[in-house]
């Protein structure tokens, strides 16, 4: 039995020991694949997400720009766009930038569910090579522009792209796509990368993949070096802005704020937060394709919501701005031959909600709560003596009991600012006021007949 025990032992041992040795062949041949693979030429990676813009666009060109200068041997545009909101010279010169460039490009549309629609679609009959990912899908791409090569083709696939979309199994049968691989997409960018090496595009032959064995003899593959480039931190954010469901979103919500602002005391951080998301709103406005009546209706309809929330109550221009901006909100973007630029119907229920919960409720009760005393009841202050903060014409601010309310007076007496008035009425949370002289009721006695 010890001896059973014993010899147990040693074949653990030496099964251990073969594990052990194994695990170290493999791991240095996989080593010197990796220090074969940094010696290659890298490939340079470039995301290409949301609209196109100029800003993207911008960015497409600096990152050629960079590439031919440095020792990257091709460029890869990882595409996920429904469009893009530049004009048709503007595209025509980034698509002849693409053809003439010295290097290689490549397009992946990726990862899963990515799409390429509009514009970003034509990427790919421009490009030298193209793939798409497993669930993506391309199309949509409206009227093919001409370039310095001739006019974009998809081939047989032109007329079925025009207006609807392929996925990647489809793409590939009816030959959309540049590049061809033993299996039906390129998952992932790596399988990209594996599908390019040994191609010869503008009299470069890339080499992409290494190759080495290990100490067994099995295949230890490794692809080049990749660098990934993403927009900066400012030129992201102004891209970001410039999508329609954000740049809807943060125009409404500035001006919101900026209203609310203005019926407090003082500068705020809503006025500061406000006044930021009008101007990132207005730089997406400037930058997608809109109806500029739709855009004067909505400044309208805030202009109508405002009116009703100094008297603390929401009344016939609360109805009226919310129905005008309703309507600007359905037709403030217009199609573009470029991609889809449009609101989705959960963007809209929930600015058109937003606002109208900050219309009806919020800043209303906000308004009645500064400009109110805690006090049940105010018909004791008819009589009361106040002073006016600021010049009350026909509307103002009165200082009352050491309270502020809103107040108004009659447009034929003005009240000057520090002048002492007398509360003659309340009319929901707003005084009507008239000065301890001259009132109108005053003129009204003066001009009685004898």
């Amino acid at each position: 039995m010890r001896i059973a025990a014993s010899q147990l032992r040693t074949y653990i041992t030496v099964a251990m020991l073969v594990l052990m040795t194994a695990m170290m062949l493999v791991a240095a041949g996989t080593a010197r694949a990796q220090e074969q693979a940094i010696d290659l030429a890298p490939v340079d990676i470039v995301e290409v997400n949301g609209l196109i813009d100029e800003i993207v666009v911008n960015d497409i060109e600096q990152a050629i720009d960079r590439a031919e200068n440095s020792t990257s041997q091709a460029i890869i545009l990882q595409v996920n766009s429904h469009g893009g909101v530049v004009s048709a010279a503007r595209l025509t010169q980034l698509f002849d930038r693409i053809i003439n460039s010295k290097l290689p490009i490549g397009v992946w549309v990726g990862p899963t569910t990515a799409r390429a629609y509009g514009s970003a679609a034509q990427l790919l009959a421009v490009a030298d090579v193209s793939a798409m990912a497993d669930g993506t899908r391309i199309g949509k791409t409206g009227k093919l522009l001409n370039t310095s090569a001739g006019k974009v083709s998809f081939g047989d696939a032109s007329a079925k792209l025009f207006d609807s979309t392929l996925n990647s199994q489809e793409a590939k049968k009816l030959g959309a796509l540049k590049l061809t691989t033993a299996d039906d997409g390129v998952p992932v960018l790596r399988n990209m990368l594996l599908a390019l090496d040994g191609l010869t595009i503008k009299g470069k032959t890339l080499h992409t993949v290494v190759d080495a064995k290990d100490e067994n003899g099995q295949l230890v593959r490794d692809a080049a070096t990749t660098r990934f480039f993403k927009l900066g931190l400012v030129e992201r954010l102004l891209h970001t802005s410039a999508s329609p469901p954000v740049t809807y979103l943060l125009f409404i919500i500035g001006l919101a704020l900026l209203i609310f602002e203005f019926f407090t005391a003082g500068i705020g951080i809503a006025g500061v937060v406000g006044a930021v998301c009008v101007v990132l709103g207005s730089h997406g406005l400037a930058t997608l394709p809109l109806r500029g009546a739709s855009l004067v209706l909505l400044l309208i309809a805030m202009l109508a919501l405002a009116i009703d929330v100094q008297v603390g109550i929401p009344r016939f221009f609360t109805g009226l701005g919310l129905a005008l901006f309703t309507i600007a909100s359905l037709t403030l973007f217009r199609p573009s031959d470029g991609g889809d630029v449009r609101l989705s119907w959960l963007t809209l229920a929930s600015g058109i909600a937003a606002i109208s919960l900050a219309f009806i409720v919020g800043m209303p009760s906000m308004v009645r709560t500064r400009f109110a005393t805690p006090t049940i009841g105010r018909e004791w202050m008819i009589g009361s003596i106040g002073v006016a903060v600021g010049s009350i014409d026909p509307l103002g601010v009165v200082r009352i009991h050491d309270a502020t309310w809103r107040a108004r007076t009659n447009r034929s007496t003005p009240i000057d600012d520090g002048q002492e008035l007398r509360v003659a009425a309340i009319d929901g949370v707003t005084l009507e006021v008239e000065p301890l002289e001259g009132a109108a009721r005053d003129y009204r006695e003066m001009r009685k007949p004898k």
